[in-house]
């Protein structure tokens, strides 16, 4: 298994690094579902279609390169109606095609001659310059740093400050795109002062549509791990997202919960200031939104701040998560179900008192149908979650897991090819043996009769060592040939719980 997610848990019976499990891989994941959740750079494309004559009014040859030159020429021009006309073709030809032609008017020279009409004193230049700007910083790395290392991040944050709305706003969208480059952009970005006039347009007066671009702008100047951003400077933004959060607007909304992902994605300190913002009592009612795209990002902070310490899952916990996870578990949506069953194993793996919480509120039953019928990378989540519950729960609280059916599935499991999830749930299986006392035979024979025994006979062959190791320990203890097992205390099924030798386990758990 990765050792940077082994390493990522949190709780008692394990190596607290061990157990606690944050998002490593989720920004990949992130990426590849970028249309289900936000983009990290988007291109300004107008809403009326321009004239298509005169955007090709300076190509007057099978030429391109000739063409742009006419037109770079044009665009540094010293007669201002002749300027601004080069200039807004050039934005249109970045503007409305599918593909546009952004490496080709790289190669001309434009960049510097459009930045150089940025710092000019007309509103109207700096605006079709900054929007021509922002669709080349749209495209790929390389494009983006086109714009950066002509200097134009200076002057857009500059342009902040503009008395002209629609200047401001495209600055504030290429700033956006510039920082969805990347850690080393965004870092830039936000080195050049960008923050405190960024949150100076969330006002009442703000346009919707600028506001929209401004919360974004937010997540992305958040966002990325490797490195994470100066968490002193985006800590400045929690007060605006908490009151972006309670905005009426769907678009503002989610990318303001992204951007307090993001932010809750951290050690302790950054998980206890999204804390003190007081956000928490208005994310969780999140959850019940009919609109996936919110309910993800909710989630997924909330699902942040409980991988940190026993404390700071209380206070989810206290404001009533797990009322929403039981929704969730069955949500038609497999990624929310798999995010709620992620963030459901970061409080299995906290405290007894917690761990009861979780049974009380009756999410064992969809947590072992999640393990038994999800697809692999969910059902991957729930064996964390019931191992968890194995190493920190009483005994009490494990045979109650037992009850509700957890071993056949985790049994299943075993057959599977990720070394980390037949570690779990050797790990699980183990633990629940060790608690079971007097009725360790029971529980030998319920493992057996699911098919367990087999597969862990067979993972001493396995070629990975820490899983032999495991299997031939399970074995040795519990498999032994000295005695033969009594299969009349095998668990009995019935439609609520297991049965040992005739006597019904209580719903609160039993003493082994």
């Amino acid at each position: 298994m990765s050792e940077g997610r082994l390493k990522s848990f949190k709780h008692h019976g394990r190596d607290v690094a061990e157990m606690r499990r944050r998002r490593t891989e989720v920004t990949v994941e992130l990426r590849k579902n970028r249309k289900d959740e936000q983009m990290l750079k988007r291109r300004n494309m107008p809403l009326v279609d321009d004239d298509d004559e005169d955007v090709n009014i300076f190509l007057p040859t099978s030429n391109i390169q000739q063409s742009l030159a006419v037109l770079v020429q044009q665009a540094q021009s010293n007669e201002p109606g002749e300027q601004l006309m080069a200039v807004q073709h050039a934005r249109k030809m970045l503007s409305k095609d599918k593909n546009p032609p952004i490496n080709d008017l790289i190669k001309s020279g434009i960049v510097p001659v459009l930045v150089a009409c940025l710092a000019s004193d007309s509103p109207p230049l700096q605006f079709e310059a900054a929007w021509a700007l922002t669709n080349i910083a749209s495209g790929t790395s390389e494009q983006t740093r086109a714009v950066v290392h002509c200097g134009a991040v200076p002057i857009f944050i500059k342009l902040l400050s503009s008395p002209h709305d629609h200047v401001c706003e495209q600055a504030v969208w290429a700033l956006g795109n510039i920082s969805g480059d990347g850690p080393e952009c965004r870092d830039y970005v936000i080195s050049q002062g960008i923050i405190p006039p960024l949150l100076s347009f969330i006002k009442p007066s703000t346009p919707i549509t600028f506001l929209r671009n401004v919360t974004w702008t937010i997540s992305n100047l958040c966002r990325n791990k490797n490195p994470p951003p100066p968490f002193a400077s985006v800590c400045q933004c929690l007060p605006a997202l908490v009151q972006l959060v309670r905005h009426d607007d769907l678009d503002v909304k989610v990318d303001a919960c992204w951007a307090l992902s993001f932010l809750a994605d951290g050690p302790q300190n950054q998980i206890q200031a999204v804390i003190d913002s007081q956000i928490i009592p208005y994310l969780v009612p999140k959850l019940q939104n009919t609109e996936p795209k919110i309910v993800m990002p909710a989630l997924r902070t909330l699902g942040n701040i409980v991988t940190g310490s026993d404390a700071q899952t209380q206070v989810v916990l206290d404001n009533g998560i797990l009322s929403q996870l039981e929704v969730l578990l069955s949500h038609r949506k497999e990624n929310i179900v798999r995010e709620a069953v992620w963030t459901l194993s970061n409080i299995t793996a906290g405290s007894k008192e917690q761990v009861q919480m979780v049974i009380q509120a009756g999410l064992i039953t969809p947590l072992i149908r999640v393990l038994l019928e999800s697809d692999f990378k969910t059902q991957k989540e729930a064996a964390w979650a019931v191992s968890n519950l194995t190493v920190g729960g009483t005994p009490e609280q494990v045979a109650f897991l037992v009850t509700q059916g957890a071993i056949p599935p985790m049994c299943q499991l075993l057959s599977c090819k990720d070394v980390q999830v037949i570690q779990v749930i050797l790990d699980g299986l183990s633990n629940i043996l060790k608690m079971a006392g007097n009725n360790v035979a029971a529980i030998a024979v319920a493992i057996e009769e699911a098919g367990g025994l087999d597969k862990i006979e067979s993972l001493q062959q396995h070629e990975n060592g820490d899983i032999y190791k495991m299997a031939y320990c399970i074995i040795d203890n519990y498999f032994s040939n000295e005695g033969e097992v009594d299969l009349s205390l095998a668990p009995q099924a019935n439609q609520q719980s297991f049965q040992f030798g005739g006597q019904q386990l209580p719903q609160g758990g039993f003493n082994f």
